[in-house]
């Protein structure tokens, strides 16, 4: 059987919702399956079950299915770091910054690394649904492109074209990037889908009909614009978080940080009918959250310097404030952040928010792991990545939660104490019983309008 690669014609086609309910969808018609990306550039990572940590996309569609998650499932990851820079993760450990000059000088060092988790993966899974990133033709960079050209190239992959429908120019997009792929590519297409239409959808009939007469191309499906609330990659993602609030109670502002990370530590408030979530970027809007939320932050010193610029700081110090403070969220509340080895910055030394006593160090050993916590009086299942040291896991003071354990939110018990706090109405829900219902109807949306059988008779040919 073939492995399946996902192109898009253009970055947020939806390649990552798609490769993951593809991977699903294989997964329930019998089909040993795995989800992959070569390179990945997110701040949105998990701790694996073999240790190290991956993008969001890959974790999430492999815990969908019931997989243990491995770093072979995204060997390369980029964070942010600094100006034209960006932190480097391989095989799931951090091996530092690297400016982008010298990152893709060196790509050839990185093309055993990815081949090795691929060919991993295929020792275990019939099929690899590998998704690209970005572009796959984008010319100039061709040569250097892990996650779509090298992976198709190399393993023979089949390829699906996603295209975003409501960007416009759909049949241009189609057609382009078709043809600006290699001839070899070209024969590996099987076909495309058209992703996140609104309107009408008869209205198509007519495009599919060209698509597949002049291109020469099959449409596997046209898929109607569902919104789907987890396993957002990036900050971008995240902003097009939909919810119906008509029985929010409580509403909570998430501090919008130039470069926050884990984002999605926030998708159980996303799916709450009891909690209004925002993005908040200035002070005014503060006064109508009942809880603000203090994110991880990729460049803590970085974001702390935008806090303050920004007016947040008395609002953070107030202890009149609900706040919760999450892993850098939780390092700028301290006096001092201390990095003798510029881990993370070029100041060796700043004040923090001062709103805990003491200091935190940053070291080069980054803790990366996961586990059952208990935070203030609860059993969380949780993981951990930073670079900080501090003498507690969690501290707490007047109106302050503060951790550098994610997936707080995840447990209903802690979601039941902060918010009760707030309003003694509220109720709650059961997260991962309401996170598994979502993914099983987003796949069946996706199942309703993409042939999948004809997918799956593809790669067997």
């Amino acid at each position: 059987m073939r492995s399946l690669s996902i192109f898009g014609s253009s970055s947020d086609a939806g390649k990552s919702t798609l490769s993951f309910a593809i991977a699903y969808l294989l997964h329930k018609m019998g089909i040993s399956v795995a989800p992959f990306k070569a390179q990945n550039v997110s701040n949105n990572s998990q701790v694996c079950d073999s240790g190290g940590e991956i993008a969001i996309p890959q974790h999430f569609a492999a815990e969908s299915i019931g997989l243990k998650t491995t770093t072979d499932m995204n060997p390369i990851l980029l964070k942010s770091g600094g100006k034209s820079k960006a932190h480097l993760i391989v095989d799931g450990k951090s091996v530092g910054n690297k400016d982008v000059w010298s990152y893709y000088r060196d790509i050839k060092t990185l093309k055993p690394i990815v081949k090795r988790a691929f060919k991993n993966l295929q020792a275990r899974y019939d099929c690899i649904v590998a998704e690209g990133a970005g572009s796959p033709v984008e010319l100039n960079l061709m040569s250097k492109d892990l996650s779509n050209i090298y992976i198709a190239d190399e393993f023979k992959t089949k390829i699906i074209l996603v295209v975003d429908i409501q960007r416009g120019g759909v049949f241009a997009s189609i057609y382009g990037v078709y043809k600006l792929l290699p001839k070899k590519l070209r024969k590996n297409v099987i076909g495309v889908i058209i992703n996140k239409f609104q309107g009408d959808m008869s209205l198509f009939d007519e495009g599919v009909n060209i698509i597949e007469q002049r291109f020469k191309l099959h449409v596997f499906g046209v898929v109607p614009f569902k919104s789907f609330n987890l396993g957002f990659e990036d900050s971008a993602s995240i902003m097009n978080y939909t919810q119906n609030t008509q029985k929010a109670i409580i509403k909570v502002g998430v501090i919008k940080l130039p470069h926050i990370s884990n984002f999605t530590d926030f998708e159980p408030l996303v799916l709450d009918e009891e909690i209004e979530l925002s993005f908040i970027s200035s002070t005014s809007e503060v006064a109508s959250c009942d809880m603000i939320v203090l994110p991880g932050s990729k460049r803590v010193v970085d974001d702390l310097q935008w806090l303050k610029e920004n007016n947040f700081e008395h609002i953070l110090k107030s202890k009149e404030q609900k706040v919760v403070a999450i892993c850098g969220g939780y390092e700028m509340m301290f006096k001092k952040i201390v990095d003798p080895k510029c881990i993370e910055s070029s100041q060796k030394e700043v004040l923090g928010l001062a709103r805990l006593k003491g200091k935190v160090t940053f070291k080069k050993k980054k803790i990366v792991k996961k586990g059952t916590y208990e935070l203030f009086g609860c059993m969380v299942d949780g993981y951990e990545i930073h670079n900080a040291r501090t003498k507690k896991l969690f501290k707490t003071k007047k109106n302050l939660y503060a951790t550098f354990v994610h997936g707080l939110f995840d447990s209903d018990e802690i979601r039941a104490k902060f918010f009760k706090e707030i309003d003694a109405n509220y109720k709650g829900y059961n997260f991962k019983k309401t996170k598994t219902k979502a993914i099983k109807e987003f796949a069946l949306h996706i199942d309703r309008y993409v042939d999948i059988d004809a997918i799956a008779q593809k790669l067997y040919d």
